[in-house]
């Protein structure tokens, strides 16, 4: 789905994969993963993402601290290196998607995940041009962020079946390019329309495009009503049993960092820089995406809403997406840290 920590993971070559792990190596504090009672928590991020906003949060207040765990963050540059490390042992937690967790639970690699974000993109067209609505895309380009098999380039081309009857990869004329640059390209008048992570559709708003559709809206329409969390906090099951203690007071002082940020107004100007917002508004739009973003709940009703997005991902992307597993791989989701009333 879209986002920046979401994107298709295409078989890289194994010297990337090499590097990634032994920069992971290099970057994380040495020593074998935490054992049981140990409070430090090794934590990957991007340098720019947004759980680099939650971390500093988290530190700013003593939240961690209040739990009595320490988190160790280790920068790194891609989400490919944030897996790598995480199946090398040189990190504990990471966020990404789950349909990477079902894939590798599929081949016997137990990984689980916990609700971080349902924050997702949608397209953004010019408030003056001429498209109003989905049909009027025919026959123009749409950037694309990712690629071939990003999940929310996939869930639209669903959708489009259900409701133009017809592929939209074969209605409009797909670009596919990386976030800033299809920004550029749109704000530059460039291209009509863009299907981008988030953040991006967020600094697309506060410029004054508007919002065609949201990858919401396409869940409703392909029968999922429910809120699916896209992303979320992945870590070894067997590690998990082991470390139970600091991974729950991790994701307590996680959950409260959170709060502060749905409900600090001021919280969120202090963080300004890490955002990268380039003026208020920027940073307005930043802060109600993620706020629209924070898991209220999570339970069986969304694990079975999961399982459905699943089946369209599967029917759309088929085995380079989602590997050799038809169907979600049971405990994707971990249910030892309840979210909700």
């Amino acid at each position: 789905m879209v986002d920046d920590t979401m994107r298709a993971r295409p078989r890289a070559p194994s010297g990337v994969l090499l590097a990634a792990f032994l920069l992971g190596l290099a970057l994380a504090q040495p020593g074998p993963a935490a054992a049981q009672g140990d409070s430090a928590v090794r934590v990957a991020v991007l340098k720019f993402g947004t759980v680099s906003w939650e971390l500093d949060v988290m530190q700013a207040h003593g939240l961690a601290t209040r739990e009595g765990v320490e988190p160790r963050v280790v920068a790194l540059a891609s989400p490919n290196a944030t897996s790598v490390a995480l199946q090398g042992g040189a990190v504990d937690l990471i966020v990404t998607d789950w349909i990477w967790v079902s894939r590798q639970r599929a081949q016997g690699r137990l990984y689980t995940f916990v609700p971080y974000s349902l924050t997702v993109g949608g397209i953004m067209v010019r408030p003056d041009g001429p498209i109003q609505k989905l049909a009027d895309l025919r026959g123009r380009r749409l950037g694309v962020a990712g690629g071939p098999v990003d999940k929310s380039w996939l869930l639209l081309r669903a959708y489009g079946r259900r409701v133009l009857g017809e592929d939209l990869a074969k209605v409009v004329e797909p670009s596919f390019g990386g976030p800033p640059l299809l920004n550029e390209l749109m704000l530059r008048g460039d291209l009509p329309a863009v299907l981008n992570y988030w953040q991006y559709g967020a600094q697309l708003k506060a410029a004054g495009m508007r919002e065609l559709i949201g990858i919401p809206e396409v869940l409703r329409g392909l029968g999922v009503p429910e809120a699916v969390p896209l992303l979320g906090w992945v870590f070894e099951e067997r590690w998990a049993a082991q470390n139970r203690k600091a991974l729950t007071a991790f994701l307590r002082a996680a959950y409260a960092a959170k709060r502060v940020l749905l409900t600090s107004d001021a919280e969120w100007e202090r963080i300004r820089s890490l955002t990268g917002a380039a003026d208020t508004p920027g940073l307005h739009a930043l802060r109600d995406a993620f706020r629209e973003g924070v898991p209220r709940r999570f339970g069986s009703a969304e694990v079975e809403a999961a399982g459905r997005v699943f089946d369209v991902l599967a029917r759309e992307g088929g085995e380079e997406l989602v590997g050799t597993s038809r169907s979600l791989t049971p405990g994707t989701f971990w249910d030892g840290f309840p979210i909700g009333p």
